[in-house]
């Protein structure tokens, strides 16, 4: 397993947040990491993309100790889909497995929320971003009704204990906190495991 693949990630994505000037280089930057990540699936330990019926599961991967950001794997059963959500903080969205479509949503002039464009579908290997300044609310969902997808997040903060708004249609935002799927993180910091450990 090639988990040494999201260490080095971790490490780059560190980098970007102590250096990175502006939100806007961090985000191009980190998406070129991120594509690099998704670009091979053989580093995901099966713990971290296991499916459940009932909805789709958020792993998290890694949290930096400030809180600063964090890595997440979401798998999607067949057919599942967030509802509207807002994050509130930057984030880089990369499709490992599967395919997931994205629909943006925008407020018009009178604040009301209204789909922005087409659903935007991301396929294996794809990257994306979102932020508050970029576009922050959207709907995500698997295109396939009939297999798992799994797409890996990383955002600007302990995504996990931001307070976020979800956006009914029918009813006024309301608040929520996503938590973690997951009471473990996977452990890439034992280097003895690695192929070339003496």
């Amino acid at each position: 397993m090639g988990i040494h693949k999201l260490r080095r990630f971790v490490g780059t994505i560190a980098e970007l947040v102590d250096h990175a000037p502006r939100e806007s280089r961090l985000i191009d930057r980190g998406l070129d990491a991120l594509r690099e990540l998704v670009r091979d699936d053989d580093w995901l330990p099966d713990a971290y993309a296991a499916p459940s019926p009932e909805r789709y599961q958020q792993y998290l991967l890694y949290a930096d100790a400030r809180q600063r950001f964090s890595v997440v794997s979401f798998v999607w059963g067949p057919g599942q889909q967030t509802p509207v959500h807002d994050h509130t903080v930057w984030g880089l969205i990369g499709v490992l497995r599967g395919a997931e479509y994205a629909q943006p949503y925008a407020h018009d002039a009178a604040g009301a929320l209204h789909p922005l464009g087409r659903e935007v579908l991301l396929q294996r290997g794809e990257v994306e971003a979102v932020s508050p300044t970029l576009g922050d609310i959207h709907r995500v969902r698997n295109a396939y009704d009939d297999r798992v997808s799994v797409s890996i997040h990383v955002y600007g903060a302990n995504i996990g204990a931001v307070r976020r708004f979800t956006y009914p249609a029918d009813a006024s935002p309301k608040p929520f906190i996503s938590g973690y799927s997951n009471d473990v993180l996977p452990n890439f910091w034992d280097l003895s495991k690695e192929p070339n450990a003496s």
